[in-house]
């Protein structure tokens, strides 16, 4: 298990930018696949990007192919997702969440998750 506090939600303007990160504590961070998820108010969780230890492996969800980035700095142990071109329906709670090992885009393979930042985007 690892610790995880994301950062950088708010409200933008639709066709604006944020940029979240999700710090983590413990020195295994490069062991982790780490992922972004979202839940809009009455929704289920939904998967955003992943990304694998390395940076080498990443998908996104066809919602957001395009306009998010999903990076990470393993010797900052934080990963980060770009959102740009923003939108009304990404607006969300959006939580990082750590996988050990394997690169997956499974809610259910994530053991660690962090507590939610909320992004609203204006229209």
């Amino acid at each position: 298990q690892v610790q995880l506090v994301e950062s950088g939600g708010g409200l933008v303007q639709a066709g604006g930018s944020l940029r979240l990160s999700c710090a983590t504590s413990g020195r295994t961070f490069s062991s982790y696949t780490m992922g972004w998820f979202r839940q809009a108010p009455g929704k289920e969780r939904e998967f955003v990007a992943v990304i694998n230890w390395s940076g080498g492996g990443i998908y996104y969800s066809d919602s957001v192919k395009g306009r998010f980035t999903i990076s990470r700095d393993n010797a900052k142990n934080t990963a980060y997702l770009q959102m740009n071109s923003l939108k009304a329906e990404d607006t969300a709670v959006y939580y990082c969440a750590a996988a050990l090992g394997v690169l997956t885009t499974r809610a259910v393979d994530f053991g660690s998750w962090g507590q939610g930042t909320q992004v609203s985007v204006s229209s």
